[in-house]
C-alpha cells in the first residue's frame, strides 16, 4: 500500500479497496451488510456511508460497469482499523458490484470526491480478525 494513500484516509477508521493496485481506494466513517436469502441462494449488500474515495477508480469500474456487468465483478476488501490505525477486521467481498452510489456537491479543491453512500453488491463475504491482512 502506498504510503501518501493510506495518509489521505488516516481520518477514517473504514478503508475499502476497490480490487485494483495500490489500495486503499476510499475511507469511509460507516459500514454495514444485509444478507438477503432469494430462493436457495444468499446474496449480500454493503453499504458504506460518509467518506472519500479516488475519483478515478471510482469512475473507472462504474464505467465498467455500465459496459458489461457480468466482467465488472471484483474481490473487494473492507478493513476496519483501531485507533492506532491497526486493522482489526476484514470483510472480503467476492464477486462485488456497484448497485447505488449517491455523492454531494463536487468540490473543485482535490482529486478524491466525497461519497455519502456507496452499495456494493456481492456474491459472498469472508471475514477475518486480526491484523494479518492489509487493505
Amino acid at each position: 500500500m502506498a504510503r501518501e494513500r493510506s495518509e489521505t484516509y488516516s481520518q477514517f477508521k473504514i478503508l475499502l479497496d476497490l480490487g485494483i493496485e495500490h489500495g486503499p481506494h476510499a475511507g469511509f466513517k460507516k459500514f454495514s451488510h444485509i444478507d438477503k436469502l432469494t430462493g436457495l441462494n444468499k446474496a449480500t449488500d454493503v453499504t458504506l456511508k460518509r467518506g472519500v474515495i479516488s475519483s478515478s477508480a471510482l469512475e473507472d469500474w462504474l464505467n465498467q460497469i455500465r459496459k458489461s456487468s457480468l466482467h465488472a465483478q471484483r474481490t473487494v476488501k473492507v478493513a476496519l482499523q483501531d485507533e492506532r490505525h491497526r486493522i482489526i477486521r476484514t470483510w472480503t467481498l467476492l464477486g462485488a458490484v456497484i448497485i447505488k452510489h449517491v455523492g454531494p456537491p463536487l468540490n473543485a479543491k482535490g482529486t478524491d470526491v466525497a461519497i455519502e453512500e456507496l452499495v456494493l453488491h456481492c456474491e459472498r463475504i469472508e471475514v477475518k480478525s486480526g491484523n494479518a491482512e492489509t487493505c
